[in-house]
């Protein structure tokens, strides 16, 4: 039986403790993840936090549910949310925060627990939502759709902003 869109959101602002999705109807908790996948996610949270002006941007780690054309909604591992979609919680401070709107960039972080549910699932939802640049990483240097070794990349969708991508994954 699909959980309805209340239960849903009962469930987010209830279990403090869990991070939950909804995917084809049935609730999905985001699993803990590593410290190298954490780092990285907070590294690149830090550089994009740095080069984007908070009055305009506010960059979400892990936080914010992303709702698909079809109901399913997940949670980005990084997410820059324009200060113009919040506006939308302000007046009911305890509503969960979920974003039908396509957003200027997210990012997936390859972890070994999520890795395949991300790429079959999640990056394609991200597609059908309409968000401008969607980044896939994966800390062997390798990337879905373009691959670079290091250095630094210019977002397409901000192209003020520049990730050093040597930053962001912690050495073996």
């Amino acid at each position: 039986m699909p959980v309805s869109e209340m239960t849903f959101e009962s469930v987010v602002l209830e279990d403090v403790d869990g991070q939950w999705e909804l995917h084809r109807g049935k609730l999905r908790e985001k699993p803990p993840m590593s410290f190298g996948h954490n780092f990285s996610a907070q590294e690149l949270a830090y550089q994009l936090i740095d080069q984007l002006d908070r009055r305009e941007y506010h960059v979400f780690q892990s936080r914010g549910h992303l709702r698909a054309p079809n109901g399913d909604t997940y949670i980005p591992d990084v997410a820059v949310i324009p200060v113009g979609l919040m506006s939308q919680f302000r007046g009911s401070p305890a509503r969960s925060e979920v974003y039908d709107q396509p957003l200027p960039f997210l990012s997936e972080i390859w972890s070994p627990k999520t890795g395949t549910f991300d790429i079959d699932t999640k990056l394609p939802a991200y597609r059908l939502r309409g968000d401008a640049e969607i980044w896939r990483l994966h800390p062997d240097g390798t990337y879905e759709e373009s691959s670079h070794e290091g250095g630094t990349v210019q977002l397409h969708a901000s192209p003020w902003v520049v990730i050093d991508l040597d930053a962001l994954f912690v050495s073996n």
